[in-house]
């Protein structure tokens, strides 16, 4: 297998990131997190040479490529994928679903015609599930970026998605 050809701006934020969390195996996530903000996901270069820099000998933390793309994709905080400008992540878990999750959900889908994980063709929205958000007493939850809405129903979507024109 050929290795990609990276680019240097992935070394460069790679090599950042792990000089900011450090070269351990607990380091991992705070690594992948760091270039996921910066990239807006964790491309198959960016892991790639995560391994490659952990792999130096001066540094002696071995890991595959594989488990870094096993962390990648188990959280979704992270991803594999481009994602759009703004991340819409909805909690599907049953005590936001009992206070009317799903004609949030609805809404949202129809709104944005977009299905869970997919991005909007301009590259604004991208629309994703969650089991959890922490926040059961006020569901249904939306989690927009980093800001939470609680008690969210159908008729309050449009409001909440035009705060990010």
């Amino acid at each position: 297998m050929t290795a990609p050809t990276i680019d240097r701006d992935v070394v460069s934020v790679v090599q950042a990131a792990i000089e900011k969390h450090g070269n351990s195996r607990d380091a991992m996530i705070p690594v992948l997190t760091e270039i996921n903000r910066v990239f807006g996901y964790v491309s198959r270069e960016a892991i790639h040479e995560v391994r490659k820099q952990l792999h130096d000998p001066a540094r002696q933390v071995h890991i595959a490529e594989s488990q870094l793309y096993a962390l990648t994709s188990f959280y979704d905080m992270l991803s594999t994928k481009p994602r759009g400008r703004h991340v819409i992540k909805f909690c599907e878990n049953a005590p936001c679903h009992v206070v009317g999750g799903k004609a949030v959900w609805d809404g949202l889908r129809e709104m944005l015609s977009l299905e869970n994980g997919e991005t909007t063709a301009d590259n604004k929205w991208t629309l994703v599930t969650t089991s959890c958000l922490g926040l059961c007493s006020v569901g249904p939850v939306v989690l927009i970026d980093d800001d939470m809405y609680g008690n969210v129903t159908p008729e309050q979507i449009s409001e909440i998605l035009g705060k990010y024109e």
